[in-house]
């Protein structure tokens, strides 16, 4: 994560207080700070410490560069959904958290993550690259049948990931398309 989307997510009051208390936290070796390459923020991850105190596995996780911009986004539009949707980080199930659950075995998609308002449970899945137009459809079809509704989040500018989302919906009526 970010500073930004860790203010929001613990709704520290001010940028001070949040560079205050990341201090602290990279200090006393709960959290690793990391400069992965110019014209982006610092990344913050769980030291060993820290995810033995959260009750997480012991393993890191792993930045991995080529999925910076799209787990930026997902944070983004998490940030968008707690708010709109007036829920709470505990309406939301991560895609990790959804794989977990899976076990072992093979593993089957699962959107970028869910979460519940008013008893319906919505998928949000971050599309920026176009994806195979059978693999779509597979992934779509995946959250109509696990999933009262999905959102999916393009860029507008991907035309042929735009025309393929949009011939999905004439088969699949729970798919709401919002652009970035």
């Amino acid at each position: 994560m970010t500073g930004k989307h860790i203010k929001k997510f613990a709704h520290f009051s001010s940028d001070r207080t949040k560079e205050r208390r990341l201090k602290l936290l990279v200090d006393n070796k709960y959290l690793h700070r990391k400069k992965i390459f110019y014209g982006y923020p610092y990344f913050y991850t769980l030291t060993h410490k820290g995810r033995m105190i959260t009750g997480l596995t012991k393993h890191p996780d792993k930045i991995r560069v080529d999925r910076i911009k799209h787990d930026i986004i997902v944070l983004d539009c998490i940030n968008t959904i707690l708010s709109k949707y007036s829920i709470t980080l505990d309406d939301i199930t991560t895609e990790k958290e959804l794989h977990r659950k899976d076990g072992f075995g093979n593993r089957n998609h699962q959107p970028d993550f869910i979460f519940y308002h008013n008893e319906k449970s919505c998928a949000v899945e971050i599309e920026l690259t176009v994806k195979n137009k059978d693999a779509l459809e597979k992934n779509v079809k995946s959250n109509y049948m696990n999933y009262d509704y999905q959102l999916w989040f393009i860029e507008k500018t991907n035309k042929k990931l735009n025309r393929n989302l949009d011939e999905c919906t004439s088969k699949y009526d729970n798919i709401h398309i919002s652009y970035l």
